[in-house]
């Protein structure tokens, strides 16, 4: 694996609660094949043949229908506390024997890490190959990958400051009357700069309601130390599904099946 080769971070430890079953949400089955599969589908083919996959709940069960799969490998959640806390159990997984590379935002070295999460099976190669393009171009501390929605109500928006850059994000029930008009959204997808990201996982902070690490910090966190943070709109309307319930389930399966994935993959 080459030095600047993507690597992946895949959050797979949840258990779904809402899904009203005992199997791991990444297992349930959409067009006849667990959903995770798709989303190591779509990374593998944007060119991030090493996987790192956060297991948690069903740890083992989510390893075994994983084994065959090349390039993956796993790190395991012992307790859920937070989307931070998952990438932080990857801290050792990241930077490897070769180390991450530079940090600062600049440095042409460091390794882009795309973090998604395990129920997003529409998650789409096109969108992360133009998040990876503009990486390369840009090398920023780290990127958004966005969309634009007609209707944004409970998702996180994306404030931008005057000269339109990234500022921070702002998330639906915090949002202001004039925040909740936004219609740019985070939908969880991102590429970091690894040494960066490993920077950012140090300083976040649980000093919330939850007592949970989120990484929608990260960004925000590379900002206040001057770091290059950008955001981009290129996901498209199809991966705004993501599945929290079997009705969202039936939606994305419907959705899957128009676009024309095979049934029984």
């Amino acid at each position: 694996m080459a030095q600047n080769d993507p690597i992946a971070v895949v959050l797979a430890a949840g258990k779904g609660t809402r899904m009203k079953s005992d199997l791991a949400k990444v297992l349930f089955p959409v067009c006849g094949r667990p959903m995770i599969h798709f989303v190591l589908d779509a990374l593998a083919a944007a060119g991030a043949k090493r996987q790192i996959v956060v297991v948690g709940y069903q740890a083992e069960r989510v390893r075994k229908e994983l084994a065959g799969r090349e390039g993956v490998e796993f790190v395991e959640q012992a307790e859920q506390l937070g989307t931070g806390h998952a990438v932080q159990v990857c801290r050792d997984a990241i930077a490897g024997p070769q180390g991450a590379g530079e940090s600062g935002g600049a440095g042409k070295d460091g390794r882009p890490v795309i973090v998604v999460t395990g129920d997003s099976p529409l998650l789409q190669t096109t969108s992360l190959r133009r998040l990876l393009d503009r990486f390369e171009q840009t090398h920023p501390a780290a990127l958004l990958g966005t969309l634009v929605k007609a209707d944004p109500t409970g998702l996180g928006r994306i404030v931008r400051d005057p000269d339109g850059r990234f500022a921070r994000i702002v998330e639906h029930k915090d949002a202001s009357d004039q925040e909740r008009q936004i219609r740019e959204v985070n939908m969880s997808t991102y590429v970091f700069n690894a040494a960066d990201l490993l920077e950012a996982l140090e300083k976040l902070r649980n000093e919330n309601s939850q007592g949970e690490y989120y990484l929608t910090d990260a960004p925000g966190i590379l900002l206040s130390l001057g770091r290059n943070v950008e955001a981009l709109p290129v996901l498209e309307e199809c991966e705004a599904l993501s599945i929290n319930t079997t009705d969202e389930l039936e939606i994305v399966e419907a959705k899957m099946q128009a676009m024309g994935y095979p049934l029984n993959a």
